[in-house]
């Protein structure tokens, strides 16, 4: 056969089969060894192995890091981490694995354990209802969902339920001897765990509880959040408050320990370890004896004026922002939830039945403000030519709308006379403000100049403050109003849930996102705004931030509490300094009018809080506010007071705003525990006053 050119190969040289004979048998002989290797790791070594493996079990452990200090301004210790021994179950490592399938139904055999465990930690094994989450009814009302368990198991569903697979802690802070016992018996106790953690710990107790915060487990849906990146499944994190806000300084990084057990879980010895690194220190801006005694103070008048139930203060600098206290009441001992707490325990602290202890009043609730709001009011009428410092205004005791007769009254029908900006805000006239509301208000979708300067003062968006979980408030505008009536109408006329919410025909009342049938922005709505009523919603926390702009000057400030970031021996890492949220322009003259007003009110007769402060050795500038709430068809008296000693009149300048609900008065319930504030202040102790020396409108 002949091959075609293409087909043809050249003949295989001496050169190149030897090539090909040496590369062959490098090739055999590298099998030959891989296969002689096997052999003899399967066959002849293959029992030693495996007895070896039925033996020894290598398991790697997390050691905690323990958290940060939180300090004050002084460098005493506000919150801290001690060491404790938590017996913790590990549910993949039990007889039967422990899973959300089987969770509330325990095997027998770990049954068997769990009621060893309940003996050895001194814990009740009588079956009780045991609430594991909640379920939506047909109606959409949530039930908890109740089984019949023991304690250990309850806890164990519970936690489980919450996050899944994490080590679920049965009792924590238990003594040495108990660990001792649990370990030397390891194969009774399967998957029972003794480890050492860093418990907090709040040395004041419920002092600024809700500004510190909480701390637990790192939840599944956490775990996929870019900032717990590569952390343990089983890490304690910032839940609230400070401690969620700086968690990524506080918390430190968790090290690990490989240790070696057998096959029956008993502990062998330890293999490679890596240390945990402790989470820096954070220094805050508080002034401990002061938040002491704006708490206490706080208490005296919520028990003194009933039926009040809670309230919130404010201290800090209107330079700067910085805050040197911030109370909530009621309140609540975070060392708590240093321990595993029952969902029943939780929710008790989070319902109307206990006021909500946990709701930090001073950003999470915003009311209306009553006659605070008169100094905004106040610079949006100068500042549109709506009025002028010299202008003048007869109160008669009444003010009418045009047109109608529908009037309003001063508070217990009193009349002014004639009257100025100054003496108006000195005496609180209702009447004064009630006519700059009818003249500012404008009907555009935004309003007009009392909506404009609102909203440049920080009404109706956060302050910025350095804690999660601050509220907006509302800013009423006549789109506001319009948005309202919108999802009203929609929610009424939905088939079915509505964004959430079960629907509420319009024959059971409406939905309550606006009254039914809708209402248009009117020229009340403004008039109310003016006075700080209405639809108007401010926290304690905007309002310090309005007074602060006005004795700085018109620097919107950025509210913190954070100071600095430290390590274990106190070297400053990082400063905490934000800067300021901005500047408004507001008219020299027009601003020193209106201080000119605040200052006769807390110092001159007939001033709303002369009788509190006429005496007090330091320049105060302060309003009275009282604020009318329909609850259940009730009205209710909110006390408010603001108030500020601006740096012009003092090296310590500070800027104080008190709420106390359903406390009356601004004068009577909320101006006394500012004078008390002041006094730790400037002069290291609390100063009351006498009761009783209040003159003139105390609104």
């Amino acid at each position: 056969m002949i091959q075609l050119p293409e087909d043809r190969r050249p003949p295989l040289t001496p050169q190149l089969a030897l090539r090909v004979a040496i590369i062959g048998g490098f090739a055999l002989t590298l099998f030959a060894i891989i296969f002689f290797r096997l052999w003899f790791l399967q066959v002849l070594s293959g029992q030693q192995y495996l007895a070896q493996a039925s033996v020894n079990v290598v398991r790697h452990v997390d050691i905690p890091a323990p958290r940060g200090e939180i300090l004050d301004s002084s460098d005493n210790v506000l919150v801290a981490s001690q060491p404790a021994l938590d017996v913790q179950i590990e549910p993949p490592s039990m007889r039967v694995p422990v899973n959300p399938a089987n969770m509330f139904a325990p095997p027998r055999r770990d049954e068997i354990v769990y009621r060893r465990l309940a003996r050895v930690l001194e814990m009740s094994n009588k079956r009780t209802s045991c609430d594991v989450g909640d379920h939506r009814t047909r109606r959409g009302k949530l039930r908890p969902n109740v089984y019949h368990l023991a304690a250990i198991p309850c806890q164990v569903a519970q936690q489980i339920y919450l996050v899944p697979y994490a080590n679920v802690t049965i009792k924590a802070d238990v003594s040495p001897a108990v660990q001792y016992y649990i370990l030397e018996r390891q194969s009774q106790f399967p998957g029972v765990n003794v480890e050492q953690v860093y418990q907090r710990s709040y040395p004041h107790g419920g002092l600024a509880a809700q500004l510190f915060g909480t701390i637990g487990p790192i939840s599944p849906d956490e775990l996929k959040e870019h900032q717990y990146h590569g952390i343990s499944e089983q890490a304690i994190i910032g839940q609230s408050g400070l401690e969620a806000e700086y968690d990524k300084y506080l918390r430190g990084t968790d090290g690990s320990q490989r240790i070696q057990i057998n096959a029956d879980g008993q502990f062998q010895k330890y293999l490679r370890e890596r240390q945990p690194v402790a989470g820096h220190n954070l220094k805050l801006s508080l002034n401990l004896k002061l938040q002491q005694v704006g708490q206490n103070a706080l208490q005296e008048s919520i028990e003194s004026n009933p039926p009040s139930q809670g309230g919130a203060f404010v201290a800090m600098n209107p330079d700067t922002g910085a805050i040197y206290g911030m109370g909530s009441l009621p309140t609540f001992n975070p060392n708590i939830f240093t321990k595993p707490i029952s969902q029943a325990a939780y929710e008790q602290l989070n319902n109307a039945s206990s006021n909500y202890p946990l709701l930090n009043r001073a950003i999470q609730s915003a009311g209306p403000t009553g006659s605070t709001f008169k100094v905004i009011t106040a610079t949006a009428a100068l500042e549109s030519g709506d009025w002028n410092i010299d202008d003048s205004y007869d109160d008669t005791g009444e003010f009418c709308f045009p047109g109608t007769t529908d009037c309003l009254h001063n508070s217990g029908h009193a009349a002014y006379g004639t009257v100025n900006l100054v003496s108006a805000i000195r005496v609180s006239d209702d009447i004064f403000f009630y006519n700059l509301g009818a003249r500012t208000n404008v009907d555009t979708p935004q309003g007009g100049p009392l909506q404009e300067w609102a909203k440049k003062f920080g009404i109706g968006q956060p302050t910025g403050v350095d804690l999660p979980g601050e509220v907006s408030g509302t800013l009423p505008t006549p789109a506001w109003r319009a948005n309202r009536n919108k999802l009203e109408s929609e929610c009424e006329q939905a088939i079915g849930p509505y964004k959430g919410d079960p629907k509420h025909p319009a024959a059971d009342g409406g939905c309550g996102i606006a009254v039914t049938p809708p209402e248009q922005w009117t020229i009340g709505d403004n008039v109310n705004m003016a006075v700080g009523q209405g639809d108007v919603q401010v926290t304690p926390m905007q309002l310090a931030v309005v007074y602060s702009a006005l004795a700085n000057g018109g620097t919107i400030v950025r509210p913190h509490v954070g100071l600095d970031i430290q390590n274990s021996q106190g070297v400053v890492l990082q400063k905490i300094q934000p800067p300021a949220a901005r500047h408004i322009d507001i008219n020299p003259l027009y601003r020193q009018t209106i201080l000119e007003g605040l200052r006769e009110a807390a110092s001159q007769s007939g001033g709303t809080s002369a009788g509190v402060f006429g005496n007090f050795p330091e320049q105060v500038y302060g309003k009275t506010g009282t604020a009318q709430y329909i609850s259940d068809g009730v009205e209710q008296d909110y006390a408010w007071y603001a108030c500020f000693v601006p740096g012009s009149a003092t090296t310590k300048p500070i800027t104080v705003v008190v709420t106390v609900e359903q406390g009356g008065f601004g004068a009577v319930a909320a101006a006394p525990v500012a004078r008390e504030i002041l006094s730790q202040w400037f002069f290291g102790k609390p100063g009351k006053y006498q009761a009783g020396a209040a003159s003139g409108n105390q609104l």
